[in-house]
């Protein structure tokens, strides 16, 4: 994955530059509801720091701070009142994965039933 893109859209939610929803936020994460979501309730988490990706995230990193990014995650699905019915987390990494905005994120999506994963007609054949 290229370089951080210090202009990407989270980065400028993150430095208050674009205006967002703030549903949550704390050391590690903001989240925000998504612009055009997938689900009755779909939030975005982004973790507070220059990561490109999960993988990026993942390896670079400090155990404290991917542990608090993910109670985040889980606070914001709380907060969402998600619990009970469940819900679903989803990133992405890369192209192949229409990975659209070069910051991580995770999807919290939710509020309804959300079917299978996958549809047939995503994969290639």
């Amino acid at each position: 994955m290229a370089d951080y893109d210090h202009d990407n859209i989270f980065a400028k939610i993150l430095r208050r530059e674009i205006p967002a929803e703030i549903l949550y936020e704390d050391d590690y994460a903001m989240a925000f509801p998504d612009i055009q979501p997938a689900a009755k309730a779909h939030a975005l988490v982004i973790p507070k720091g220059e990561y490109c990706s999960f993988d990026d995230f993942s390896k670079r990193a400090e155990a404290v701070f991917i542990a608090g990014f993910f109670k985040a995650v889980q606070q914001v699905a709380a907060k969402l009142g998600l619990e009970e019915g469940g819900y679903r987390l989803i990133t992405n990494h890369g192209k192949n994965a229409h990975q659209t905005v070069p910051h991580f994120h995770v999807h919290v999506l939710g509020g309804q039933p959300l079917g299978g994963l996958l549809s047939g007609d995503t994969l290639e054949r």
